[in-house]
């Protein structure tokens, strides 16, 4: 690549890993995921059978010292790189392969390399999938044709700088960000005004809220009807959002999309308008969505669904929610549980469904958890979710009960848990400032 500037360039994965390059002492230790490293030659193979003609794998900022280039950003991508040469090398026997990557001589301490040998064997088996005749083609365009932009300074304050841009200032993305990115990659058969537009509404939407809603809304739903943990939504989660790419083929991905192929039109209500002019909700909690712009579309009608329903329910229990006593953390927590079982179930039938016996009916589930418990943390919710709470209504999962439901007059046959008054009281709640709900809920005290 002549006449590029050495400094700030775009360089082949070759070229790359060709440099002097270090680990420094401070960088952290090597933690990719056996899933992370498998999306990178997933991805990169995909661009290879796509014939994409440059895959840009991401940036890299180095340190230039003492003629060694101390990897900055970028240790993780680099990394798993070279364990994709090493393993090209063991599946060819080309020693060329093996001595490109100069990290081979790199020194990581114990818990990086565990993941490394973790991502070997991944990498390796996968790799061993690829069939002779194409991996030699396979290995030539992820050498010369996936590329990297690669910065380097001489001043590691400098590097340090980079380093911060390139991390919002050194701090995480937030989980909402990544998917933002993720699927704006995804919208490349849509039009630059398509991609202004959603990205418009998106931004104009508080990233605060959107933050929220991803952690104490939609992950807990989308993992609580299966019985799985819906706690603790980080980065390492967002697969869950990810949803079906346009390329993928396997018929559960073709049925999913086939099912959009109906659609005409997205209104202000939130819904779509089909041929016949009736209107159909446009996702489902339990269905995965279609990656790129639906995936916005989903995030700004959760987002307009949550506000429906904390409004519904503020105003048919505003003697609890408009009453300050109730503002503790534990009733925030179960509180949202109350938000939460409402959407999941208005998102499988609809708002018309949801009568005041039923409203009532999800009221007493959640709070009668709260009745129980001296002290509500977001464990016990958790738990209590699942149906592996011991307190009050074990072994019912009220969200997989839901799922599976064909008629929302099915809800009308559960029977709760009744909780005696003595059973309040030795729960060592404070018994005056919940009695009001325990009254509201059995109706004696």
């Amino acid at each position: 690549m002549s006449g590029k500037n050495d400094n700030l360039c775009i360089v082949s994965v070759k070229e790359i890993l060709s440099d002097n390059l270090t680990i420094p002492e401070y960088q952290r230790p090597y933690r990719w995921s056996t899933e992370s490293a498998l999306t990178l030659v997933s991805d990169t193979y995909s661009a290879f059978q796509n014939k994409v003609s440059e895959y840009r794998i991401g940036s890299v900022v180095l340190h230039k010292i003492d003629g060694k280039m101390n990897v900055v950003d970028g240790q993780q991508r680099l990394t798993t790189l070279s364990i994709m040469l090493y393993c090209f090398y063991k599946r060819t026997n080309n020693e060329e392969y093996r001595n490109i990557s100069k990290l081979f001589d790199a020194e990581y301490n114990e818990l990086s390399t565990r993941a490394i040998l973790d991502n070997l064997e991944t990498i390796n088996r996968k790799i061993s999938e690829i069939d002779e005749v194409v991996l030699e083609s396979y290995i030539f365009y992820v050498l010369n044709d996936c590329t990297l932009v690669k910065i380097v300074t001489d001043s590691e304050q400098e590097a340090f700088q980079f380093f911060d841009s390139q991390n919002s200032r050194g701090k995480e993305l937030a989980p909402h960000d990544l998917l933002k990115s993720y699927h704006l990659r995804e919208m490349n058969d849509d039009s630059e005004s398509e991609k202004v537009q959603i990205i418009n509404l998106w931004e104009n939407t508080s990233q605060k809220k959107l933050g929220l809603l991803f952690e104490k809304n939609l992950f807990p739903l989308v993992k609580w009807y299966k019985s799985q943990d819906g706690l603790n939504y980080s980065v390492k989660d967002i697969k869950a959002f990810k949803g079906i790419k346009k390329n993928n083929n396997f018929n559960f991905s073709v049925y999913n999309r086939a099912a959009n192929l109906y659609i005409e039109r997205f209104n202000d209500e939130g819904m779509y308008e089909l041929t016949s002019g009736k209107h159909v909700n446009q996702f489902q909690l339990t269905q995965p969505l279609i990656a790129g712009k639906r995936f916005f579309q989903y995030s700004l009608y959760y987002a307009d669904l949550y506000d429906r329903v904390e409004g519904h329910i503020d105003f048919k229990f505003k003697d609890i929610f408009g009453n300050k006593v109730f503002e503790s953390t534990g009733d925030g927590y179960v509180k949202t549980l109350f938000i939460n079982v409402v959407m999941f179930y208005i998102d499988k039938f609809n708002f018309e469904a949801l009568t005041d016996s039923r409203l009532n009916f999800f009221f007493k589930w959640a709070y009668s958890l709260r009745l129980m418990m001296k002290a509500v943390y977001k464990e016990s919710v958790n738990n209590y979710a699942q149906g592996k709470g011991d307190r009050v209504n074990s072994e019912l999962n009220m969200f997989s009960t839901i799922a599976e439901m064909q008629d929302p007059m099915e809800l009308d046959t559960i029977i709760l848990e009744n909780i005696s008054y003595e059973s309040f009281k030795g729960s060592k709640i404070n018994e005056e400032k919940y009695k009001q709900i325990y009254v509201k809920l059995f109706g004696k005290g």
